[in-house]
C-alpha cells in the first residue's frame, strides 16, 4: 500500500500535451448505420433488459458544450473519433451533413486551441462493411480506402495527430490473429495514403496490457506470459520496427512498406492481466489481496497497478509516445483522483528513464456507454443520462485542471480535493 500524501511533487516536459479521450459511438448516440447498433438491437430482441446505446451521452447535438467543457477543465488535446458509418452510411453512399458535421467541430477545437487526436475507426463500422466480413478479409481493403480517400483530405487540415485504428490488437483464437494480422496490413496501406495529405503524426492506438504469470516462479505460467505478450504486443511493434508481421497461425511476411508506419507509439494503458496455466481460460482474476470491487458489478479495472505504466512504457524507447487512454472505472471520484495521481508518477519516472512521453489523454472526459452497459463510470464528468444530458465535471476533473495548468503534480493541489485516502 502506499500513501499518496508521501508522494513527491514533479514536472512534465514543456509543451506536454495534457487532454481526454472518447470514442463516437460512446458519446454521441443514434450511430444508426453501424455493425455495434445493429448488435445492440439483436441483443435487446433477445434481452428487454439489454443496454443499447440509444442516445448516448447526445454528444452529436452538443458539440459546442463539450468543446465548452473542454477548455473550462483545461484539456489542450481531445481525442476524438470520426465514425466511417455515419460519413458512409451505405456503400457508395457519402452523407455531406456528417461529413460537414465532423469538419465544423475540428475546427471549432482548434479555433479553441485544444490540439486534435483524431480516431478513423475506433471499432465501430458500417454495418454493410460489417456484412462484407469488415477487416477479417484483406481483400476489403478496397472499402476501406475508399472511405479514407474522401474523408482525410476534408479533416487532415485539422488534425494534430491521427490514430488509424483503436485497439484491434486483443485476443489469440483463430478470428482474433487473422483480424490482428490483417489490421497490420490495413494500418500500412492507411498510413502510405494518409501521407499524401497530412505531415501530422500517425499511429494506431494500442491495448498494451502487461501480462504478469500468477506464479512468477512457475514455468508454465511464466511461458503462458510471454505467449500472451507475443500475441498481444510484440508482434505489432516487431512489425512496426522491422516490417515483418508474425503471428503465430498465419504464414509469417515481411512487407518493407509495414516497416515504420507509425511516427509515434500511441498506448492504451490500464491495467496488468494475470494468467493461470492451470485454467483452461487462462485470464484469472487478481489476487484477492490487490482486488478492489470499485462498481457495483465485476469489471476488469479493478486494481492501482502504477508499476505497469511505468513497465510498459519504458519498452518503447524508440518513438515518441503519446497515452491516447488512461483511466479507471469507480463510483468513489476519490479513487480517481488517486489513480491519476499515482499512475502521472509512473509515466513522469517512465520519462526520467528515457520514455519520450508527449502527452496524456485521460479516459475519458465523460461517463459513457461502456460498449454493453452504463454502469462502469470513467469520466471526469458526470453526464446528466435521465434528463436533458447536462455535464457536470467531478472534484477529479478539477484535480487534473489544476495539474494540467501546473504541468505537474504538487502535495498542495492534491490536498485541495483529497483529505484521506478513500475506502470501498
Amino acid at each position: 500500500m502506499y500513501d499518496i500524501f508521501s508522494l513527491k511533487d514533479f514536472t512534465f516536459p514543456a509543451g506536454f500535451a495534457w487532454g481526454s479521450s472518447t470514442a463516437g459511438h460512446q458519446i454521441e448516440g443514434d450511430n444508426i448505420h453501424s455493425n455495434n447498433w445493429q448488435i445492440e438491437q439483436n441483443k435487446r430482441k433477445n434481452d428487454p433488459k439489454a443496454e443499447v446505446s440509444g442516445k448516448a451521452c447526445n454528444s452529436y447535438n452538443m458539440v459546442e458544450e463539450d468543446i465548452k467543457l473542454l477548455k473550462s477543465l483545461g484539456h489542450k488535446m481531445y481525442r476524438m473519433s470520426v465514425e466511417w458509418s455515419r460519413i458512409q452510411p451505405e456503400e457508395g453512399v457519402f452523407d455531406k451533413d456528417a461529413t460537414e458535421h465532423y469538419v465544423k467541430q475540428l475546427a471549432l477545437l482548434k479555433e479553441n486551441n485544444i490540439k486534435t487526436c483524431v480516431t478513423l475507426v475506433h471499432f465501430v463500422v458500417p454495418q454493410w462493411f460489417a456484412q462484407k466480413d469488415g477487416f477479417t478479409k484483406l481483400d476489403n481493403y478496397a472499402y476501406f480506402e475508399t472511405y479514407l480517400q474522401y474523408i482525410v483530405p476534408k479533416i487532415a487540415p485539422y488534425v494534430d495527430i491521427w490514430n488509424i485504428f483503436n485497439e484491434f490488437n486483443g485476443g489469440v483464437d483463430d478470428l482474433a490473429r487473422n483480424v490482428k494480422f490483417n489490421h497490420v496490413i490495413y494500418h500500412a496501406r492507411a498510413y502510405r495514403l494518409i501521407k499524401k495529405y497530412s505531415s501530422a503524426p500517425i499511429s494506431s492506438a494500442h491495448a498494451f496490457v502487461q501480462f504478469y504469470a500468477k506464479r512468477q516462479h512457475d514455468t508454465f505460467d511464466r511461458r503462458l506470459q510471454e505467449w500472451y505478450d507475443m500475441l498481444h504486443n510484440e508482434f505489432w511493434f516487431h512489425a512496426i520496427r522491422t516490417g515483418e508481421l508474425v503471428v503465430p497461425g498465419k504464414d509469417g511476411i515481411y512487407e518493407k512498406d509495414i516497416k515504420d508506419t507509425c511516427d509515434y507509439w500511441a498506448v492504451n494503458l490500464y491495467v496488468r492481466q494475470m494468467l493461470d496455466a492451470r485454467k483452461a481460460d487462462p485470464y484469472t482474476e487478481a489476487y484477492p489481496f490487490t482486488r478492489m470491487q470499485m462498481i457495483g458489478k465485476k469489471f476488469y479495472w479493478e486494481e492501482f497497478h502504477p508499476e505497469t505504466m511505468y513497465t510498459c512504457l519504458t519498452r518503447l524507447t524508440d518513438k515518441p509516445i503519446y497515452v491516447t487512454e488512461n483511466g479507471i472505472s469507480c463510483n468513489n471520484d476519490d479513487f480517481r483522483i488517486v489513480q491519476i495521481a499515482e499512475y502521472l508518477a509512473a509515466m513522469h519516472a517512465a520519462i526520467k528513464d528515457g520514455a519520450d512521453v508527449r502527452g496524456y489523454l485521460h479516459w475519458s472526459l465523460m461517463d459513457n456507454y461502456e460498449w454493453d452497459s452504463y454502469l462502469p463510470r470513467f469520466g471526469l464528468c458526470d453526464v446528466d443520462f435521465n434528463g436533458d444530458y447536462h455535464r457536470t465535471p467531478k472534484p477529479s476533473a478539477l484535480f487534473y485542471k489544476d495539474i494540467i495548468d501546473n504541468n505537474g503534480f504538487t502535495q498542495e493541489i492534491l490536498r485541495k480535493y483529497l483529505h484521506e485516502m478513500p475506502r470501498l
